[in-house]
């Protein structure tokens, strides 16, 4: 898909539906169909508009997109157009999402279609297991999707499979590969702390910013120990340092949040990490309250690195950038897990898990996309205004 072309242009697709250019419905009519010709009742497009929709409205499982569409026959045949007076069925809809073509067509097309429009600057990588799709008796359990999240713009701009979690150290240059980061601050969790994946992140044109564990423990023994308390002999002062340091306090939901980063550039002449800028210590103090009485008190410390020089970002930015990169837990995984039921949809058959999976991402930016900041409230909102999910659908992200 072209993100530069004229966002005014329409066309007629292959069924006589009136689409702009750049909207998810192009994207759609331009996946290879290859299925043979005899006994095809209904066009792919229209297949997938119709789950798409679904989605939209509030469905998750194949057989509840089927008896939604056959629901609305009369206004889905009408608005894509059907040649037959009737919708698929759920038997169509898992075979098309099973096959292995689909699938790596639709999470390529999904992630292109999500690097459109507006960005953020703050891409997370993080895996999910949709547990929904571990067969019986796997003892491996289910594969893992790594994801690009543009946490801001809440979109998926790529997905790859894993298989299991230590596999996303390899995968992720793989899934940053095909997305444009210049400019942009990639974040991750400490298993994605590694030298190939910052080079690649630099090589790019973006920054990282990357907590560091025993799985670098080199690394991490020398960041520990910069940050140290110190303990002065008498007769000797203090060991001069360069540190800078902020705060932020969160209140809710009877909790009290304090964040303390300290960041420091002491170790920058003696690293061999690429681009390392600064590096730092993030404490997090959790007090709970209730009935005017704190009960409960817990302390997390984390060290980390980042690219990103001082002149670029304060202790202050460092600190928003860390806290962002778990929007991809609440923004995504949540929403996918709860709002719309992926771990608890049965999805073993074939690739149908992870095609699912791909449209969750793309509905997640969709929603984000018509305004809605709640996903199960814009659900039931599509699902009493049928004509406008199908808006949404042939219209670009730049027309909304």
């Amino acid at each position: 898909m072209d993100c530069s072309i004229s966002r005014v242009r329409q066309e007629y697709g292959p069924s006589g539906i009136l689409y702009d250019l750049g909207s998810v419905y192009e994207g759609l009519c331009q996946l290879t169909d290859v299925r043979k010709a005899h006994g095809k009742r209904y066009s792919l497009e229209s297949v997938l508009m119709v789950i798409v929709m679904a989605k939209l409205c509030g469905e998750d499982t194949p057989y509840a997109i089927a008896d939604w569409a056959k629901n609305h026959r009369e206004q889905l045949v009408k608005l894509l157009q059907l040649k037959r007076e009737s919708t698929p069925s759920h038997h169509t809809i898992r075979r098309i999402m099973g096959w292995v073509v689909y699938q790596e067509e639709i999470e390529r097309w999904v992630g292109t279609y999500n690097q459109c429009g507006e960005h953020g600057g703050v891409y997370a990588l993080d895996g999910k297991a949709p547990r929904g799709t571990r067969k019986k008796d796997d003892e491996e359990g289910p594969e893992y999707l790594l994801s690009v999240y543009d946490v801001e713009q809440e979109k998926v701009l790529s997905q790859v499979a894993v298989g299991r979690k230590e596999n996303e150290i390899t995968k992720a240059p793989e899934a940053l590969k095909t997305v444009e980061i210049t400019g942009k601050v990639v974040t991750g969790d400490a298993m994605h702390t590694q030298k190939r994946l910052a080079a690649q992140i630099l090589e790019q044109g973006g920054d990282y910013v990357f907590p560091v564990k025993e799985n670098q423990l080199g690394l991490y023994k020398n960041i520990q120990a910069l940050f140290a308390p110190e303990y002065p002999k008498p007769g000797f002062g203090k060991i001069q340092t360069d540190f800078l340091t902020a705060q932020k306090v969160n209140k809710g939901h009877g909790r009290i949040e304090t964040r303390i980063i300290t960041t420091s550039e002491m170790l920058n002449p003696y690293s061999t990490w690429p681009g390392l800028s600064q590096v730092y210590r993030l404490e997090r103090q959790f007090q709970w309250w209730r009935s005017g009485h704190c009960f409960r008190t817990s302390n997390q410390v984390e060290f980390g690195i980042a690219s990103l020089t001082r002149t670029k970002s304060s202790p202050s930015r460092l600190l928003k950038i860390r806290r962002t990169h778990w929007g991809i837990e609440i923004g995504l995984h949540y929403r996918r897990d709860v709002t719309f039921k992926e771990d608890a949809t049965r999805m073993t058959i074939g690739n149908t898990g992870k095609v699912m999976a791909a449209i969750n991402n793309l509905v997640i930016a969709l929603i984000h996309q018509s305004k809605f900041q709640n996903s199960a409230q814009a659900r039931r909102y599509f699902a009493g205004h049928i004509s406008e999910a199908f808006l949404l659908l042939t219209t670009p992200f730049s027309r909304l």
